[in-house]
């Protein structure tokens, strides 16, 4: 694990360790233990027990005495992330508009005319990763410190889900026409529209995912 150099190697850890878990690499009920992690890692005991704290913290492994059982998201969590994100990602949207400075319409502008570039390629793995810069963006640009930090956690721990809904082409162009009603209504300087279509946004990506699950 060559990458892992910097002093502070418990946050490496932690988020390795968290993308591996939200991504499904490490499945629901396998077990962790520091030994394993040692070899897989190869960093010392002392940050992977500061990142498996973390970890136990958020949820998504808990201590069972012989080591940390992996428990991710369910399927249970997902519903109630996507809730949650319904009602505050409009919200952060509305506030865009009020916070909104040129060089935040011009970051949205090009992620928007990257999505479309992308989307007709038919590229799911970059419209994933535009996915991601848009709603960060959106995060950013709200002005509200607490707001941006809880949704960016929140469009995190749906990373494994969205994959699967990015793969249905249909959702694939919904998401995109989203996306830019989105922008449009930013754009537009039109609060109420903006977390009127987000809303919705979110409500489509949730009904979406769980029937791709079903």
């Amino acid at each position: 694990m060559g990458e892992f150099k910097t002093v502070s190697l418990a946050d490496q850890v932690f988020e390795r360790l968290e993308d591996d878990i939200i991504t499904g690499k490490y499945p629901r009920g396998e077990l962790l233990t520091e030994l394993k992690l040692v070899e897989q890692l190869g960093v010392s005991r002392t940050p992977i027990r500061e990142a498996l704290r973390r970890l136990e913290q958020e949820n998504l492994i808990r201590d069972s005495g012989k080591g940390s059982v992996v428990l991710g998201i369910t399927q249970e969590d997902l519903v109630d992330i996507m809730d949650i994100r319904q009602r505050l990602e409009g919200f952060a949207a509305a506030c865009a508009v009020e916070h909104m400075t040129p060089e935040g319409m011009a970051e949205l502008s090009r992620i928007n005319a990257l999505q479309d570039f992308y989307y007709s390629k038919r590229d799911a793995e970059q419209l994933q990763k535009m996915d991601d810069s848009f709603h960060d963006a959106i995060y950013d640009l709200c002005g509200r410190t607490v707001l941006r930090d809880t949704l960016r956690v929140l469009h995190k721990k749906t990373q494994r889900y969205r994959r699967i809904s990015i793969g249905d082409p249909d959702r694939m162009e919904h998401s995109v026409e989203e996306h830019r009603a989105i922008f449009q209504a930013i754009a537009a300087g039109d609060a109420h529209l903006a977390e009127e279509v987000t809303c919705r946004h979110i409500k489509n990506a949730k009904e979406n995912m769980i029937g791709r699950l079903k």
